[in-house]
């Protein structure tokens, strides 16, 4: 099994050699960037499977990084955030993060979020089990990590199209916040529910007036549904 490789984006050269020091015990190939434009360099020169990227580096930012990134691959990206930062850590989950670091953190959440979001990326479907579901209008391939509507690719994060795709696998049942996190994350989620507002917005969107058989509801109080009209 060949070792994994991690890139560690973050200009506090401490914090970056702390989470070298951690990440090469945890037997990871780690490659490090102090600014944003290194960053998006090493990228593309190592491929890694799992980046750790600050929002706050000089040159090009965290954010600028996830999205030119995302331009080119699925690989899974941890934003790291100074606590506080709302608004960047929205901004990063809409522009394809798959988590994010509040900081100060402690090295045990760290290798729980890598652990995790490595883990999910690293299943492999079972070849009997169909990746693909259809609706009027809508189709999402999760195996190519795609969404068609109305016959038309569109650009949709990665957790937005599983999260598309767990609701359509339950289409009517409802979901809390957490039963989401817990099903689309695979594991404990140290953040806060809010992760899930902010995709469903963004879902909803991309979604509008597709069709008036399915929509994405609110159950307040409780949570949300993938609610289909009876075919």
């Amino acid at each position: 099994m060949s070792q994994k490789k991690i890139l560690i984006a973050e200009d506090d050269l401490n914090i970056q050699d702390i989470l070298r020091l951690y990440m090469e015990k945890e037997d990871y190939r780690v490659f490090t960037a102090s600014n944003g434009s290194e960053a998006l360099h090493k990228y593309r020169e190592v491929k890694p499977d799992i980046i750790l990227l600050d929002i706050m580096m000089p040159i090009l930012d965290g954010l600028e990084v996830c999205k030119e990134i995302r331009k080119e691959s699925n690989v899974p990206i941890i934003m790291l955030t100074a606590r506080g930062e709302t608004v960047d850590r929205v901004t990063g989950l809409e522009l394809g993060a798959d988590d994010y670091i509040p900081k100060p953190f402690e090295m045990r959440e760290v290798l729980a979020r890598v652990r995790a979001v490595m883990r999910r990326y690293e299943q492999k479907p079972a070849a009997e089990d169909s990746k693909r579901i259809s609706y009027d209008g809508l189709e999402v391939d999760i195996d190519a990590y795609r969404v068609t509507i109305r016959g038309v690719p569109v650009d949709m994060p990665p957790k937005e199209i599983e999260m598309l795709y767990f609701f359509g696998k339950n289409p009517n049942r409802v979901f809390t916040r957490n039963q989401l996190l817990d099903q689309v994350w695979g594991v404990e989620y140290f953040g806060d529910t809010r992760t899930i507002d902010v995709h469903i917005k963004r879902m909803r969107d991309r979604l509008e007036g597709v069709s008036d058989r399915w929509s994405l509801k609110t159950v307040w109080g409780v949570g949300y549904k993938f609610e289909v009209a009876d075919r």
